[in-house]
């Protein structure tokens, strides 16, 4: 399995760009698309990609406070207690990257962000737990393993999609005839059975993928060892922030202070944002929004944080994971903007519904969904410049839309092993470069294909 990971790796390597260059490039590819393949000329496409800019601003905002009170969340103490706990687990290297792959599944499965964030800390402390162990192990792979789990996110409580069109009101409901609800899209057992097989399959991957020979192990790196210790991931209790806070703690002296550290203040904020959850899931169900996701970060983040002001460096801490995320999904935005108004993602669909019957539409879906998501990482908008089109086609062929919203949910999951996109938050955590995993992501993105499509094609033949 090594040996099968290796020109993947060395692809990698030499061709991948950085994720921001990659973005730009996707930019000029996609223009160079709208203008071959529709009736749009360069002017049209040029204005569209520029009004789609700010398509997704608000999104962007709200994936920004997602990763931020993720971060902050996974670095307050008991979070770190229980990181060391789980870092301290593997006695092997395959159970260490099988571990790390686990950790990253079922993280994403409760929140894409917090299986990101988590499994990126859990690589990072399993390794520094090894080191101190000496027990060798691949950092690279490690890492890989955290993001191999992020390949079933959206099989489960934040999809998208699935929420999307779980909620009264959303914009297909007359094509649909009313909302589907999740037991037959996140929680339908097919799709429960998919996401445990997959989860499985990914495990046994990455630990075949480790390195047989020491020289081919590139062990944790000395300076994402010290940031691991200033986090509190080996030992003592936060680092550097949990020192300054003390320090802060012993010098209040004025009213400010005193308030700055006061426990109570965060504990008070915490509460009352947990008893509107209480209420909201009370009411809602489980109406699981990217909105309820944040508060529910946000309120445990400061139930858990130390004071007001330890929190606030929690949350200055995680601030670095999101820099390059913002600066890139307005060129995302603007090529969805283009993709959407000349016409592009309507060719690209039209053409797999034109060669779908009812038991294959969501194979299709599937397919299409993970072209469109190497152009357009964001579960929510790729469901809507594609959704209306499949959905459409599902209604004429009789096809279940449930297997359309999984489809599409399929296919976007599924093509994140090769976009590099969300690696970013990811790679900030973990100290490493893209190109240093993506080779072994690779390997997953081929085994879940037949996974994926193979475990749609089959919900759609029950159809």
């Amino acid at each position: 399995m090594r040996s099968m990971a290796k020109p993947f790796i060395i692809f990698v390597e030499r061709f991948y760009p950085d994720p921001f260059v990659f973005a730009i490039a996707l930019t000029f590819v996609v223009f160079l698309m709208a203008v071959g393949m529709t009736d749009a000329g360069p002017v049209a496409a040029l204005s569209a990609w520029g009004g789609g800019l700010s398509l997704l601003l608000e999104f962007i905002a709200q994936i920004a406070i997602t990763l931020i009170t993720a971060h902050a969340l996974a670095h307050t103490d008991p979070a770190q207690r229980l990181l060391r706990s789980v870092g301290r687990i593997p006695n092997s290297p395959a159970v260490a990257y099988g571990l790390v792959a686990f950790v990253g599944g079922v993280g994403s499965l409760f929140s894409w962000a917090f299986g990101l964030v988590a499994g990126a800390l859990v690589a990072r402390q399993v390794a520094v737990e090894a080191r101190d162990r000496g027990l060798r192990l691949h950092y690279p792979l490690l890492v890989a393993s955290a993001y191999a789990g992020f390949v079933i996110w959206h099989m489960g409580y934040s999809s998208s999609a699935a929420l999307f069109v779980a909620t009264p009101g959303h914009a297909l409901e007359e094509q649909v005839g009313g909302t589907i609800p999740v037991t037959e899209t996140i929680f339908a057992p097919w799709n429960m059975i998919i996401a445990v097989i997959t989860l499985i399959t990914i495990i046994v991957l990455c630990a075949a993928m480790r390195p047989k020979g020491d020289d081919e192990i590139i062990e944790l790196p000395d300076d994402v060892r010290a940031e691991a210790d200033n986090d509190g991931g080996s030992g003592g209790g936060g680092g550097d922030t949990a020192v300054a806070t003390k320090v802060e703690t012993e010098q209040r002296t004025t009213l400010a202070e005193q308030l700055d550290s006061a426990r109570w203040i965060t504990l008070a904020l915490g509460a009352a944002i947990m008893a509107y959850l209480a209420w909201w899931f009370a009411t809602e169900g489980l109406n699981l929004t990217l909105n309820i996701v944040n508060w529910s970060f946000l309120g445990l983040g400061l139930l858990l944080a130390r004071s007001p002001i330890h929190y606030v460096e929690l949350v200055a801490d995680a601030s670095t994971t999101v820099g390059q995320i913002i600066i890139q999904y307005p060129l995302y935005a603007g090529i969805m903007g283009m993709m959407i108004d000349t016409g592009l993602v309507s060719v690209i669909a039209d053409f797999f519904t034109g060669i779908s019957t009812a038991g294959t539409l969501g194979f299709w879906a599937f397919l299409s969904g993970g072209i469109v998501n190497f152009f357009v990482p964001s579960g929510g908008g790729q469901w809507a410049v594609q959704g209306p089109i499949f959905i459409e086609a599902a209604a004429n062929l009789g096809t279940d839309p449930s297997r359309i919203v999984m489809g599409v949910a399929y296919g976007d999951q599924w093509s994140n092993m090769v976009q590099p996109f969300w690696t970013i938050p990811l790679l900030a955590i973990a100290g490493l470069h893209m190109r240093q995993i993506m080779g072994y992501t690779f390997v997953i993105f081929f085994a879940t294909f037949f996974l994926f499509g193979g475990g749609i094609l089959l919900a759609g033949a029950g159809n």
